[in-house]
């Protein structure tokens, strides 16, 4: 019987675990805005940053320039994408199409432990405004969308939404930063009654409206006009 290597799966183990640590780092400082767009990332100063080797870097790098969340500039840099007019139009008409979709598909998955953590997560969300905390106004808004999406059990359009955030993430945490949190709506409540009452077309609705407020507020302010609704 051939004797199995302990020793070599858990290096492989090991390996799989930085990688997917290093990915998730990077993904999360992408979608909540820690990178401003257009700022230039290198392999090396990712690397001394997060204390790990290239090898992780330039997968992670790899996985999220496929995304459009990273652009390639040469061999050893990349860049924060940037937002042009063809960009934010057709990031406006996917959520559109996709996030009140899923919204209304987690209806069937609904649960009291679910609306409790959303309602959790709305009243963080109130703690940022009024604190006037950017930071954590745009991870907790990033974790409320993500938590009522996942509820979906839709992994194929989860996927495409991540990607669509990836790529309007870092713009959204520079308008927040401009005008500050007062100016910020909070949708969500009207979200999670319609959840809890199971009606589709409001949960379609809040979430539209909240795409809409974020949305035009990217427009206005870095291409001049809002989204067209």
């Amino acid at each position: 019987m051939p004797q199995i290597d302990t020793n070599q799966d858990n290096e492989n183990n090991d390996r799989k675990i930085t990688h997917e640590t290093v990915y998730k780092n990077l993904y999360d400082s992408i979608i909540t805005g820690r990178f401003e767009p257009g700022k230039t990332l290198t392999i090396r100063g990712l690397a001394e940053e997060l204390n790990v080797s290239p090898m992780p870097i330039r997968e992670a790098i790899r996985r999220l320039v496929a995304l459009g969340a990273l652009e390639m500039q040469s061999t050893r840099r990349v860049a924060v994408a940037k937002m042009t007019e063809e960009r934010y139009h057709e990031i406006v008409t996917a959520r559109i199409l996709l996030e009140p979709e899923v919204s209304a598909q987690a209806i069937k998955h609904k649960n009291p432990a679910l609306i409790r953590k959303l309602e959790t997560i709305d009243d963080e969300i109130e703690k940022a405004l009024d604190m006037g905390d950017v930071d954590l106004y745009s991870l907790k808004n990033w974790e409320f969308h993500f938590t009522l999406y996942r509820a979906a059990k839709c992994p194929i359009i989860l996927r495409l939404i991540e990607s669509i955030w990836l790529q309007f993430g870092p713009f959204m945490r520079i308008i927040v930063g401009r005008l500050g949190t007062s100016y910020m709506v909070d949708q969500h409540i009207n979200a999670i009654d319609a959840l809890k009452e199971g009606n589709e077309e409001a949960l379609r609705e809040a979430i539209r409206l909240d795409i809409y407020d974020g949305m035009d507020r990217i427009g206005e302010k870095l291409l001049g006009h809002p989204s067209i609704k």
